[in-house]
């Protein structure tokens, strides 16, 4: 397959989950982390927290990732879902496929 078909192809993919409202994978793993973060957190684990951000960070660092800036990252997201508040926009595009809606 050449670039261009492959190109075409991915486009279409990509047009057809947006219409479908289908998340990607880095959806669901952005919410997953959030989640798992924010349990422990609630839950005051930090034991568990940090042999999870250990095991996060070995894995980075098997890929070739600096284990200083894997750890720094890790620490940075806690920092920031720490608060409670949710982390993600909303997707205006998915709630409102044909544009915003004027009368809100």
């Amino acid at each position: 397959m050449n670039l261009k078909v492959a190109r075409q192809r991915q486009k279409a993919l990509r047009d057809a989950n947006r219409r479908a409202k289908r998340p990607d994978r880095d959806d669901v793993a952005r919410v997953a982390l959030f989640w798992l973060i924010r349990r422990a957190i609630d839950k005051d684990q930090q034991m568990e927290l940090e042999k999870f951000q250990n095991k996060i960070v070995s894995m980075l660092t098997d890929q070739g990732f600096d284990e200083r800036e894997c750890d720094a990252v890790f620490d940075d997201l806690v920092a920031k879902y720490r608060t409670g508040a949710s982390p993600f926009r909303r997707k205006i595009h998915l709630i409102y496929p044909d544009g915003a809606d004027n009368e809100v």
